[in-house]
């Protein structure tokens, strides 16, 4: 017969602080229960004292790391196999698969920005920007803006200005153009999707021409109710304008929204999933896993590629895991989880990567809209 040590009598597992009841979820216990069957609490009375606190933290954090660690090995290296033991039922060995690709993707991008700080470069986008103007020598008489150009004159386009020789003229494209005000009455008249591109216009091209930033005293010269909606219409101008000031800093903030993107992008994805592989006894949740695994190898193989890529000042690492390593994993995942022959495997393989970049490109473009909305 085998025996276990006893525990130590000032341990909250000792036998003397053991209750009948659970103090977390009040379900029934045995003085022998250690652990609540129910909710898996410890069955302890007994008051937490600071070597309790600490040794709780440590077992918790040991507990994880373990779960992280099944989730790492198994994931980098067992391609589809992680999410089949998952579907088995293993669930406490790994970490969630929607909070690990949620962390690691958010982890992956605050790293992206300690090295812009660090370095002073931007590592999620960069665009080499021209530092000096543009001057050229034209040929013929130039007319910008009604604004003639002698001949064998040389010009430098600035921002918002023409710099000619010593004189700086001020442009505006919009100078002489016929500006309509389209009443409300004459816009609800136009179809939805007409109506709302038409408004968006005409705000855009009145914020422009007449510089008035104020909603209200746009939509009262304007002639146009004063409604949230039609004020919100409005204020996009002042987004357009800072996207337009700095597309780098849009583009930048766009790009950190990817994870979030991904997270509601993934049921849908999920859906074909369902789809092509309906004989088989997978659930559409479990096709979910099964992309959010996909999902946190690529974040967690970006952020692998950080590193080494900085160390060594080019970046070979990042192409190579983007262009070969992970279309290699993701048929071997295909492969292992769904248990499909080559053949089949290699057909569906291709059928998702169509269907995903479609779609995403359809998608990307309404989350672009979304955020540009939104910032």
């Amino acid at each position: 017969m085998s025996s276990s040590l006893p525990e130590k009598q000032s341990s909250r597992k000792a036998a003397k602080y053991r209750g009948v009841e659970c103090l977390n979820c009040g379900h029934p216990l045995d003085l022998s229960d250690v652990y609540c069957s129910y909710c898996g609490q410890l069955n302890s009375k007994k008051k937490l004292s600071l070597i309790d606190f600490f040794n709780e933290f440590l077992s918790s954090l040991i507990n994880y790391d373990s779960r992280l660690r099944y989730t790492l090995k198994d994931l980098l290296f067992k391609p589809g196999t992680i999410t089949k033991n998952y579907a088995l039922g293993q669930r406490l060995k790994y970490a969630n698969p929607f909070r690990f690709f949620l962390s690691v993707s958010i982890a992956y991008f605050l790293i992206q920005g300690l090295i812009a700080t660090v370095t002073g470069e931007s590592t999620v986008v960069n665009f080499n920007e021209s530092k000096s103007p543009i001057t050229f020598q034209n040929d013929s008489i130039i007319s910008l803006a009604n604004k003639n150009i002698p001949k064998d004159q040389n010009i430098t386009f600035g921002k918002d200005t023409l710099i000619l020789g010593k004189d700086t003229i001020p442009m505006n494209v919009k100078e002489n153009e016929d500006f309509r005000i389209i009443p409300e009455a004459e816009l609800d008249t136009m179809p939805f999707p007409k109506r709302i591109a038409k408004r968006f216009s005409l705000y855009n091209d009145f914020y422009e021409t007449s510089e008035i930033k104020d909603p209200v005293k746009a939509l009262d010269s304007l002639g146009h109710e004063n409604t949230a909606y039609n004020r919100w219409v409005y204020n996009k101008n002042e987004a357009l304008e800072r996207i337009e000031a700095n597309p780098y800093g849009f583009a930048n903030y766009l790009i950190t929204k990817i994870p979030f993107f991904l997270f509601f992008f993934a049921p849908f994805f999920a859906f074909f999933f369902w789809l092509i592989y309906s004989k088989k006894k997978y659930t559409y949740m479990e096709h979910l896993v099964f992309i959010f695994h996909i999902l946190g190898f690529v974040f967690l193989g970006l952020l692998l590629c950080l590193v080494p890529d900085l160390i060594f000042g080019n970046e070979i690492l990042l192409p190579l895991f983007l262009i070969f390593i992970g279309p290699f994993y993701f048929y071997k995942a295909l492969r292992n989880f769904y248990g499909q022959s080559r053949f089949v495997t290699i057909l569906k393989f291709i059928f998702l990567n169509v269907v995903f970049t479609i779609s995403a490109f359809v998608i990307a473009f309404l989350f672009f809209a979304v955020t540009a909305a939104a910032y």
